[in-house]
């Protein structure tokens, strides 16, 4: 037991990480709302202070551990030992027990009525306090109910392996197939883009990528993970012997009435294959340009380079960045019966109509490059190349947009300038960039408030403090608190964060007289380009998105 009380507040304002007038400010919201919420979530919510900084302090003050939930091997059996609703409604977590002790960790160490309560309830042995976020410790109660959920299915899938091996025919229900059913159903309904199964020493989690974020579904014992792997790669026409080199396949199941496509993908790991499935939702493609997020200015520079009858566009942005969507809905835009429109691509995800789509096969030397070629044979009006690896590919895209086609590409580059650079590293010459190029797009994927939990707040203050130029007077913002409609995470969706350099006769000027990405920037800024964090705030000022989502997949300038 902490025998000496301290007050929070007045401990925050001694050390200087707050106010008086902010202590003041959340004491009075504390009153308003009748004391329902505690001091300390009060400054965090009104960004006064870090979730994870009042944690550290608390535990340095008091002479307490600050401890790492994730980094531990956490024992779930404890919670079947103890009242663990009373450890949850504290926002605390037993997560070992030795000879010595039973070691809790908590979100507030002066919480001293629930630590008084935690020593009633375990009189056998002393009690041993740690402090931890109160997020990881919420999600770590989420991984313990994740658990709870999948015991029944498991257990059966473990004694169908025990009973008499795994089926190998693929329609029959075995407990495995309801495994898989219920993972890629799960999925599905959380309206995920990707599964990750991936096996650890001891045990396998799946994990979904929902929103471009990874959240724990499931986790189960290695030997249901080895049946479950060898199911999938039946699925995908995979060689199930074989686990030292990576593997791809697809294949197709009905879920729910409907078949969705998935692509597989296997790459050994130190304890087995990481196996991760993509979502293929022909849906999800019919998406058009103005449904992507595209901010008015922006999609009007879009519009414009759809209407050049020929040049090159580049969209720019790490994997996961929705580039392709982006190309698709460009596409779905201009591709008519009036022209031909064909893409290259590497793998093809999507069909679509009135487009030839032709798949890159490095294995026989159909490579982007030698495809592209044969495919100016073919009389094309548009194409789209799905990505740009080397010289010999870009060459030939540049020369295909100099000779009348209007060409499509993405390039990984981390903004709009930096494209022209990396193609003068490929080994282009600048006056042939000049004279090709109508314009670069570079984007990010960041993900929406949650309209119907959707409430004001103000971030820490340390990140208004990183975008302060891009504010105006006095700015609010919203985020989503959590609800059942976007699975309590605040988020529902996603939406395009981008910026557009246009390629104008003074840009083009400048590009083929090799200035370099700073000069071009500047030039560019005078003719209205506005960087991406420049979007990304506008967006989070309009309540579409939160300043901490912008700032985990845009960096400051």
């Amino acid at each position: 037991m902490i025998a000496t009380k301290i007050k929070l507040g007045d401990l925050l304002e001694e050390k200087g990480l707050i106010t008086k007038e902010q202590l003041q400010k959340a004491l009075s919201i504390q009153k308003e709302n009748h004391f329902k919420k505690k001091l300390g979530e009060i400054l965090v919510e009104e960004g006064f202070i870090g979730e994870n900084e009042l944690s550290q302090i608390l535990a340095d003050q008091l002479n307490l551990e600050f401890i790492d939930l994730f980094s531990l091997d956490i024992d779930f059996s404890l919670f079947d030992q103890y009242p663990v609703a009373l450890f949850k409604n504290a926002d605390a977590i037993i997560f070992k027990e030795d000879k010595d002790f039973v070691h809790i960790a908590i979100a507030d160490p002066l919480n001293y009525d629930a630590i008084e309560l935690f020593e009633k309830h375990i009189a056998i042995k002393p009690i041993k306090i740690y402090v931890a976020s109160k997020s990881d410790i919420k999600h770590i109660y989420e991984r313990y109910d994740i658990i709870k959920t999948t015991k029944s299915i498991i257990e059966n899938v473990k004694r169908e392996i025990n009973s008499q091996g795994v089926k190998n025919d693929e329609n029959e229900q075995s407990s495995v197939m309801q495994l898989i059913g219920q993972i890629i159903k799960n999925a599905i309904l959380h309206r995920a883009s990707d599964i990750h199964i991936e096996p650890t020493q001891t045990h396998a989690t799946v994990r979904s990528r929902i929103d471009g974020v990874l959240r724990e579904n499931f986790i189960f014992e290695k030997d249901v993970y080895n049946a479950l792997a060898s199911r999938i790669k039946i699925l995908g026409n995979l060689d199930i012997s074989e686990k030292r080199k990576s593997q791809d396949g697809r294949f197709s199941l009905k879920i729910m009435g409907k078949v969705y496509d998935f692509r597989l993908s296997t790459v050994p790991t130190l304890y087995g294959e990481s196996i991760v499935l993509r979502i293929l939702d022909q849906e999800r493609v019919l998406l058009k340009l103005n449904e992507l997020g595209f901010s008015e200015i922006n999609l009007k520079k879009m519009e414009n380079f759809l209407q050049t009858p020929y040049g090159i566009v580049f969209v720019t942005g790490p994997t996961g960045s929705g580039k392709t969507t982006t190309l698709y809905a460009s596409l779905n835009e201009i591709k008519r019966v009036e022209n031909k429109a064909v893409t290259i691509e590497d793998p093809i995800e999507y069909q679509l109509p009135l487009v030839q789509q032709i798949q890159v096969n490095e294995k026989i030397n159909f490579t982007f490059a030698n495809i592209l070629r044969s495919v100016l044979r073919q009389d094309p009006d548009i194409i789209m190349i799905g990505e740009v690896r080397d010289y010999e590919t870009l060459n030939a895209a540049v020369q295909a947009s100099l000779t009348g086609h209007l060409v499509f590409s993405t390039l990984h580059t981390n903004d709009a300038p930096s494209a022209i650079t990396r193609m003068i590293q490929m080994g282009l010459e600048p006056y042939l960039i000049a004279d090709s190029l109508i314009g670069i797009v570079s984007q990010r994927l960041a993900r929406k408030v949650c309209p119907y939990c959707k409430r004001r707040y103000r971030p820490y203050k340390e990140i208004i403090k990183k975008v302060q130029k891009y504010l105006p007077e006095n700015p609010v913002f919203y985020k989503g608190e959590g609800c059942q409609k976007c699975f309590f995470t605040g988020y529902s969706g996603r939406i395009v964060i981008s910026e557009i350099l246009e390629v104008t006769d003074r840009i083009s000027h400048l590009i083929s007289s090799n200035a370099n990405k700073f000069e071009i920037m500047r030039e560019a800024q005078k003719e209205g380009y506005v960087p991406m964090i420049g979007d990304g705030v506008e967006k989070a000022l309009k309540g579409i998105t939160t300043l901490e989502e912008v700032l985990r997949v845009v960096k400051v300038i």
